[in-house]
C-alpha cells in the first residue's frame, strides 16, 4: 500500500528538516581533497529497517510513522534496503515500492540512498534501474558474494565499472564482511574511485588502517568514505571519513548527529566520551543481537520495531533484558 496523497503532502514539511547541509570541509578532517564532492554525501544516514505486520508483510503506515518520527533529527539523508532493511529477504516488487513510498514522501533535496546490489552484473544493473526510476539518487551496491571464492579484484572492478556504466544514478560500493565473508579488496577500490560515476564506498569493516589508507589513496578523486557502524566513526572521521551510516542511528540518531558534529568542531573530548556510550549499544544490535536486537531497541525510543522476516527469529525474553541493561548501563534508558 502507498502513502496517500494528503498523507505525502503532509509530511513534506516537516521531513524537510531532513536536508542537512554537512559542513563543506566534511573530507578535511585528515587529508584535503582535491576538489568538493560533486555529490555531498558528509553527515549521518540511518540505514532504515523496514516495518513488517504481525503477518510478516511489509507495513507502509508503520513505515511513515517512523519516517516522521525521525524527522526532527538532522540526518544527511536515508538509506533504505540496506543489511538492517532485510534487503535480501524483500521481494524485487517489495523493494522498488518501499524506495518508491519512502521518496513520495520526502522533499526532493533530501538524499535517498537505495540497496540495489545482486548476485548477477545483469540483475544488479536491472534493479539499479529499477531503484532509480522509483526516486532513489544513489545505489549502494553490496558486494556479489555466493561464489566468493571466484570474487578476484579483476571480477569486482569489470562488476562495479559495469554497473556503473549503466547507472542512471550515482554509486556507492558496500563491503560488508561480516554478512558477505568478503573485503572489496583495496585495489578495487582504488580503481573504482576513478569511475566517474561510482562517488563512495560505505564500509563497514572497521579496520580504521584501511579506511585511513582509501581516504588517502582516493584524495585526487570525486570520491568519498562512509564508516559503516557507529562503535568505529569517531576513528573514522579522524583519518577523513565523510559521514557514516550507521545502524545504531535508527534508535540514537540525535546522539550521533551529535557525535558528526562535534567531530567536525574538532571538540575531540566530548566527541571521545560520546562515542564510548555509543559503543556497546551498537554492538548488542549489530554483532550481539543484529535486526531483532535493533527493532526491540527502536521500540524504548518511540519507533515501531515489529517482527523480522523468517528465518530471523524474535530476542529471548533474557537477550530483551540484557539489551535493555546495554543502554541503560550507558545512559541511554
Amino acid at each position: 500500500m502507498a502513502f496517500s496523497g494528503r498523507l505525502t503532502s503532509s509530511l513534506r514539511p516537516a521531513l524537510a528538516t531532513l536536508h542537512w547541509a554537512a559542513p563543506r570541509q566534511c573530507r578535511g578532517l585528515s587529508t584535503p581533497q582535491a576538489s568538493e564532492p560533486s555529490l555531498n554525501l558528509g553527515g549521518i544516514f540511518p540505514p532504515l529497517t523496514t516495518p513488517f505486520s504481525p503477518t510478516q508483510e511489509v507495513d507502509y503506515a508503520q513505515l511513515e510513522g517512523n519516517l516522521r518520527r525521525y524527522a526532527s533529527i538532522p540526518f544527511r539523508g536515508l538509506v533504505v534496503l540496506g543489511s538492517n532493511g532485510e534487503y535480501p529477504y524483500l521481494a524485487s516488487r517489495e523493494k522498488v515500492e518501499v524506495v518508491s513510498c519512502v521518496r513520495r514522501a520526502l522533499p526532493r533535496d533530501c538524499l535517498l540512498l537505495a540497496g540495489s546490489g545482486c548476485e548477477s552484473t545483469q540483475a544488479t544493473i536491472e534493479l539499479t534501474v529499477s531503484m532509480a526510476e522509483a526516486g532513489a539518487d544513489v545505489a549502494l551496491v553490496v558486494t556479489p558474494c555466493y561464489y566468493r571464492g571466484a570474487m578476484t579484484t579483476a571480477a569486482l572492478v569489470h562488476h562495479y565499472t559495469e554497473v556503473g556504466d549503466a547507472s542512471p544514478i550515482p554509486v556507492v560500493l558496500y563491503s560488508v564482511p561480516a554478512n558477505t565473508g568478503l573485503d572489496l579488496p583495496m585495489e578495487a577500490v582504488i580503481t573504482l574511485a576513478q569511475h566517474p560515476n561510482i562517488i563512495g564506498i560505505k564500509d563497514s569493516g572497521g579496520d580504521i588502517t584501511r579506511m585511513g589508507l582509501m581516504v588517502h589513496k582516493t584524495r585526487q578523486e570525486d570520491f568519498q568514505v562512509l564508516a559503516g557502524s557507529a562503535s568505529f566513526l569517531l576513528a573514522s572521521y579522524a583519518v577523513g571519513a565523510s559521514g557514516g551510516v550507521c545502524a545504531l542511528a535508527n534508535v540514537l540518531g540525535d546522539p550521533l548527529c551529535q557525535l558528526d558534529h562535534l567531530c567536525r568542531k574538532g571538540q575531540w573530548q566530548e566527541a571521545r566520551d560520546l562515542q564510548h556510550r555509543l559503543i556497546e549499544p551498537n554492538m548488542a544490535v549489530t554483532r550481539r543481537f543484529g535486526i531483532p536486537g535493533l527493532k526491540k531497541a527502536m521500540e524504548w525510543f518511540g519507533y515501531y520495531g515489529g517482527p523480522c522476516r523468517a528465518p530471523l527469529a524474535p530476542l529471548s525474553p533474557a537477550q530483551v533484558e540484557e539489551l535493555r541493561r546495554t543502554f541503560s548501563a550507558n545512559g541511554w534508558l
